[in-house]
């Protein structure tokens, strides 16, 4: 999910699902899974999450996500860091 309250002018930061952070309205994020499949999560009508599914793969230091086919675009971010609690992408 991400956690915007650690967002720099420069990086975005994203915890997992379950991660103590702050109420707030609206949080977008996604799960990664080992199969190469990804669910979008973004906020939706009435402060509901809603989700979009697609696939995800790493190209060298970018993680690249690709929308199910017509429902959106692939989106490149390169990856500054990665441990098990904590995923920093540049803007």
């Amino acid at each position: 999910m991400h956690a915007h309250e650690e967002d720099s002018e420069t990086e975005i930061v994203y915890r997992p699902a379950g991660w103590a952070l702050p109420p707030s309205r609206g949080r977008s994020g996604f799960d990664l899974h080992a199969d190469g499949s990804l669910v979008r999560i973004r906020p939706g009508a009435a402060d509901r999450p809603e989700e979009s599914r697609g696939r995800w793969r790493l190209e060298g230091d970018r993680l690249v996500l690709e929308e199910a086919a017509g429902t959106g675009a692939t989106q490149k971010l390169v990856i500054v860091s990665a441990t098990r609690n904590r995923l920093v992408l540049r803007r």
